[in-house]
């Protein structure tokens, strides 16, 4: 199982079995024994094609499972084309159910973005499959053997749906299929374990469950902890800091800086290979006043967009944020616009906004005017702002949009 000496691979199956990780089922000491036997372990991480991008949730298990492979293990990365048209049951309402169409789409380009932490060629490359392959060749009868291998009463153990049963919110017999096909996934691919972000915890033990009962073996699951901050705030599409791995160097940065100072350890933590020594330092020296937690966010940022990108195009997108939020200067990239293009796009400056890609649409255009969110040459606009014809200018649209009429 590879060349590495004995004490540093013992330090490196510490490090996977510590960083990042909520808990091990059954236990740890059981993967820890498993991980020092020699066998060489088939482990997976499933992701459902629900949007075209990986972002660093995924990215979370995916360096997890990277640290299996590097290790010498087989690892798996499970598309799930099939579960995704069921759809992973939701806290508040039935998800939407995705087309194979919309499902392939989205998953279209999803190894080579997981290529930026996998290994999918050379030796012990990574698998790469997809759980339509026999779930959608599953009969009736066989089905019905899955379902009877569950009972109601557990299924309403998950909390979610306990939670919308309280709530009076519909609970369709769909959704309780979902977690017996992911655990499915465990029994086909006869795997050793499974890693997943902590909120899959129901779905990888039912996986746990149908191995004792199909196979009569022993799967370990590994959950990894989130990236949220201790009030349970997180990045995301809401909050428009969800980093996604084909985020542009400057999109990545800029996002990360937006995200709040109690994501900063959790993020060097599950993002980074800093060791956890030094990240503990960094906590205290903000804890004390002796490192403002704004530097720390931007080592943090650098470190991430270095993994993805490169360390130059690290640095470049660093000073370029200096320079446009520090310094108060527009960017030097930015997209221009002929002022005769401009001024025909619409009738008003909303229009114009929506017209320019700089506003999705009109209500949001107002919105952000409205919250003094939208300013030419660095002066705040209002709603009946008239622009003058006569010169150049630079519409800037919140913290990162630009555009400049010439």
């Amino acid at each position: 199982m590879g060349t590495m000496t004995a004490s540093t691979r013992e330090k490196k199956i510490q490090e996977l079995l510590d960083r990042g990780v909520e808990r091990v089922y059954p236990t740890r000491d059981f993967l820890k024994s498993l991980l020092a036997g020699g066998k060489k372990l088939t482990v997976y991480l499933g992701i459902d094609p629900s949007g075209p991008h990986l972002h660093l949730g995924h990215a979370i298990p995916l360096i997890k499972l990277s640290q299996f492979q590097r290790l010498g293990h087989m690892i798996i990365l499970l598309i799930g084309d099939f579960t995704a048209m069921a759809g992973d049951p939701d806290k508040t309402e039935v998800r939407k159910r995705l087309t194979k169409k919309e499902i392939l789409a989205n998953c279209k380009s999803y190894k080579k973005q997981a290529s930026k932490i996998l290994k999918f060629t050379g030796p012990n490359a990574a698998e790469y499959r997809f759980n339509s392959t026999w779930l959608s060749k599953l009969t009736l009868a066989e089905v019905i053997d899955l379902m009877s291998k569950s009972t109601v009463q557990r299924m309403l153990e998950r909390d979610l749906f306990e939670r919308r049963m309280k709530s009076g919110k519909p609970l369709y017999q769909h959704e309780f299929l979902y977690p017996l096909m992911q655990g499915y996934d465990s029994v086909v691919m006869q795997v050793d374990g499974e890693v997943g972000g902590n909120d899959q915890t129901f779905n990888m033990l039912t996986g746990r469950d149908l191995m004792k009962q199909y196979k009569n073996k022993e799967k370990f699951v590994l959950t990894m902890k989130l990236l949220e901050d201790p009030t349970g705030k997180k990045m995301g599409k809401t909050e428009g800091n969800m980093v996604t791995l084909v985020d542009s160097p400057k999109e990545m940065f800029g996002k990360i800086m937006s995200w709040t100072d109690g994501m900063i350890a959790p993020g060097f933590e599950l993002l980074t290979d800093l060791p956890i020594p030094e990240i503990k330092e960094r906590e205290r020296m903000m804890k004390e006043g002796t490192l403002n937690p704004r530097d720390a966010k931007a080592e943090l940022a650098r470190r991430v967009v270095a993994f993805y990108h490169t360390e130059a195009k690290a640095r470049q997108a660093e000073h370029e944020f200096e320079k446009q939020f520090t310094k108060k200067e527009v960017p030097n990239d930015i997209r221009t616009l002929p002022l005769k293009e401009w001024a025909t796009s619409g009738k008003d400056f909303v229009e114009r906004l929506v017209a320019a890609r700089l506003c999705a649409s009109k209500s949001e255009a107002r919105r952000l005017i409205e919250q003094r969110g939208v300013r030419i040459d660095g002066e705040v606009v209002t709603m009946n702002v008239q622009v003058s014809a006569n010169h150049n200018f630079v519409i800037s649209v919140g913290k990162r949009k630009f555009l400049r009429i010439v």
